[in-house]
């Protein structure tokens, strides 16, 4: 599907305390809209819009200052734009003629954050509380990684505004290393890392083989899958089997996109343990 464009912004209906923004979508469709700008102090705000919405009122303004407002479009995970638009509050009635007013700077688009520290706490035999800081900026989500007793791969994934999670379902006297991420966007930032060793299981003995003591578990970033061949069979006038393979890894979903006979994009979502679909 072709990324939507974002047409004009205009300012319109300006009061002392508030300006009505109106832009228009000349192509396609996005998810939702943000508007930028900075307020008298200079403090940078963000205004979230709905995506069928076309106009917003800005509140809160300062009278007699000239704003810059920056419009993006959310399409997806993708930030599309801005346009601009500059406006000057009317001036307050109360005020006097001489009050001095202020050219507010462009809004400058938000800075990537950064993880902090991570540290293993409350440690049992089958659990561990990792806790992390996020010392600037905010994360749309967290994922945790670690290897379990079995050397398979585990993914923890965590809500953004979270700091703490319990790794359940772990086995005593063992060495683990949780490895965190944080996703802004489409971009995954870090690792920031730690170490632990789970406590011994009591009702084990000494040298059972309940409690093996492993070598650390390191777990590196899964590997990226891979797709393979992609192939064409049982070919009806009206429909077409597709046929792939995937030689390395597992994929979450698959998409199949194409164009129908009046050459309108079509979009074919298919589950990530097929193989094969039929196009109708």
């Amino acid at each position: 599907l072709s990324e939507p464009h974002l047409g004009d912004l205009t300012a319109s209906h300006i009061t002392p305390d508030s300006v009505q923004l109106e832009w228009s979508v000349p192509e396609g469709s996005f998810d939702s809209f943000t508007v930028q700008y900075k307020d008298a102090q200079g403090q940078p705000q963000v205004l979230p819009v709905d995506g069928d919405s076309r106009t917003v009122t800005v509140p809160g303004l300062s009278p007699s200052r000239r704003y810059k407002f920056n419009l993006y479009g959310m399409w997806g995970r993708k930030r599309v734009g801005p346009i601009s638009t500059d406006a000057v509050t009317g001036e307050d009635k109360f005020c006097q003629v001489h009050s001095p007013s202020a050219v507010e700077p462009e809004m400058e688009p938000p800075s990537e954050p950064r993880l902090g520290d991570l540290t293993a706490s409350h440690v049992t035999p089958d659990s561990v509380q990792l806790e992390w800081s996020v010392p600037e900026g905010t994360f749309d989500s967290f994922v945790v990684q670690y290897k379990d007793a079995q050397g398979q791969p585990q993914v923890l994934p965590v809500d953004g505004d979270s700091r703490t999670v319990t790794v359940p379902g772990l086995s005593p006297s063992r060495r683990y290393k949780f490895n965190l991420y944080g996703m802004w966007g489409r971009k995954r930032v870090g690792p920031i890392s730690t170490d632990a060793v789970t406590g011994e299981d009591k009702f084990c003995q000494v040298h059972s083989p309940c409690v093996p003591y492993a070598s650390e578990l390191e777990r590196e970033p899964p590997s990226e899958p891979r797709l393979s061949d992609l192939t064409a069979s049982h070919v009806t006038p009206d429909s077409v089997q597709l046929e792939w393979s995937v030689p390395e890894g597992s994929f979450d979903s698959f998409m199949v996109q194409y164009k129908d006979a009046q050459g309108q994009p079509q979009v074919l979502p298919v589950d990530g343990d097929s193989r094969t679909v039929t196009v109708p």
